[in-house]
């Protein structure tokens, strides 16, 4: 077993790559290797099987992702690596950085196969042959059974966030899409988790071939994080959040409640007092779900109020705050919660509200954090009067229209700065989905954007705009 909790590590060039692909990792600012991928990369280059401890956020995918594209061979257009993912957004990214880490190579086709999307150009996609399949397990599966996936010329299977797959449910579909994989003996299998529960030793001892082990010692650098710890009644739980979040005034907040019931109660006494405030949890429809990212993502919800299952595969850049209105059984867990704030150097907040029940749980916090925990009154917390409601600084329009009408974020760019007058700067994140754009924009420009976008057009096009 390797531990590691270094800062930066060493150069990528001292790792047994080839000079275009170094010079690649150059141009896209890859200098040092982060502790998982220094602890990993040498292992996974060497062909080893491998199971890995590492939360979203620390590196992970270029540590499974350069020793996969090493294993392809261009000028065979089989599917030869796979990677599954819990959710649709995680194997976006990772599809993404697959891509731009394959730049260096010839012509790497990279393919994302989730549920939420349609069938049909999907299937026409893999006709047309893909090196590398990132996706989630049901999809994938139902690809197998419908016969337009074939892995036997798979030589790298990539099981990412292993904890959430078998959280979700997948332990019989990932049995299943094994299955049709060459035998352990044939291929390389990485297997990267954020928590090492006994399932996902059970897991690994079935897919994996004398895997070596890695696991950073992690740790919460206490200058980053400030957490503070409100001991509450049931019945002042969920108003405490709302006092917090007046008080502190954080711009963007993650709350993790420990049932999909309490994220509900939450966001109506939020949004009864005035907030902005949506919730994320495993009963959401795909199209819900992905206007909830879309809006916390790009600023214009203050409050993302989720269970730990549904939060899974998120990064959100500059998250402020993370409040913890239950505090979960687990410290493994609890750990991956705050982890989510304090980022690159950044600071950030940890707010954890616990009852008189709960504080066998805090001590177990405590004993694997090596100090006490820093206790506040509520009676503390008053909110800011003169600065008026906490609100976001952006607000989301839906531009109903995209990628399959050819719509590129440019062109809603232009649309709004050189055909309607916006300052750039006013206009914010663009996502572009199947059938339809989101664009964030400045609050104060937010209703004559949604007016002049209705009776103007983009592309040359009339189109349909709300206001989310």
């Amino acid at each position: 077993m390797t531990e590691s909790s270094a800062a930066t590590g060493p150069a990528f060039s001292t790792l047994p790559l080839a000079d275009h692909v170094l010079a690649n990792l150059q141009r896209l600012g890859y200098t040092q290797m982060t502790p998982i991928q220094a602890a990993s990369l040498p292992l996974a280059l060497a062909g080893k099987d491998l199971i890995a401890q590492a939360k979203t956020g620390s590196g992970k995918t270029a540590a499974f992702a350069l020793p996969l594209l090493a294993n392809l061979n261009p000028r065979h257009f089989g599917v030869q690596a796979l990677v599954l993912c819990p959710t649709r957004e995680l194997a976006e990214q990772v599809t993404q950085e697959i891509r731009r880490l394959a730049r260096a190579e010839d012509n790497i086709k990279v393919l994302t196969l989730c549920g939420g999307a349609t069938m049909k150009p999907q299937m026409a996609s893999l006709a047309h042959g893909a090196h590398v399949v990132v996706g989630t397990p049901g999809r994938i599966l139902d690809h197998l059974g419908r016969e337009s996936l074939a892995l036997d010329a798979l030589n790298t299977l990539v099981l990412d966030e292993a904890d959430r797959m078998l959280d979700m449910g997948f332990a019989e579909d990932i049995a299943a899409i094994v299955q049709r994989c060459p035998p352990v003996t044939k291929r390389q299998t990485l297997l990267f988790s954020a928590t090492y529960p006994d399932d996902v030793a059970k897991l690994a001892a079935r897919y994996l071939r004398e895997p070596q082990e890695v696991r950073l010692a992690e740790r919460i650098a206490a200058t980053q994080i400030q957490q503070r710890f409100y001991e509450v009644t049931e019945s002042e739980r969920l108003h405490a959040v709302g006092l917090l979040l007046n008080h502190f005034r954080p711009e963007s907040t993650l709350a993790f409640c420990n049932t999909k019931q309490q994220c509900r109660d939450l966001v109506a006494v939020l949004q009864a007092q005035g907030l902005v405030a949506l919730e994320l949890h495993g009963d959401l429809d795909q199209r819900d779900r992905d206007q909830v990212l879309v809006q916390f993502a790009n600023r214009s919800c203050s409050v993302l109020v989720a269970t730990d299952v549904a939060a899974r595969g998120l990064d959100i850049a500059g998250l402020a705050a993370v409040i913890n209105v239950d505090i979960t059984p687990d410290v493994e867990v609890h750990v991956h919660r705050i982890g989510r704030t304090g980022r690159a150097g950044e600071s950030g907040l940890v707010f954890n509200l616990a009852s008189v029940d709960e504080m066998g749980r805090v001590g177990r916090i405590d004993a694997m954090q090596g100090r006490e925990s820093v206790w506040h009154k509520l009676a503390e917390l008053e909110a800011d009067t003169a600065a008026g409601p906490l609100r976001p600084p952006m607000v989301t329009l839906q531009i109903l229209g995209g990628r399959k009408e050819k719509i590129r974020p440019g062109d809603v760019m232009g649309a709004l700065t050189k055909d309607m007058g916006f300052p750039g700067a006013a206009i914010g994140k663009i996502d572009v989905n199947d059938f339809s754009t989101y664009v964030a924009v400045q609050r104060d420009i937010a209703d004559a954007a949604l007016r002049k976008l209705n009776a103007g057009k983009v592309k040359g096009r009339s189109v349909k705009v709300r206001r989310l």
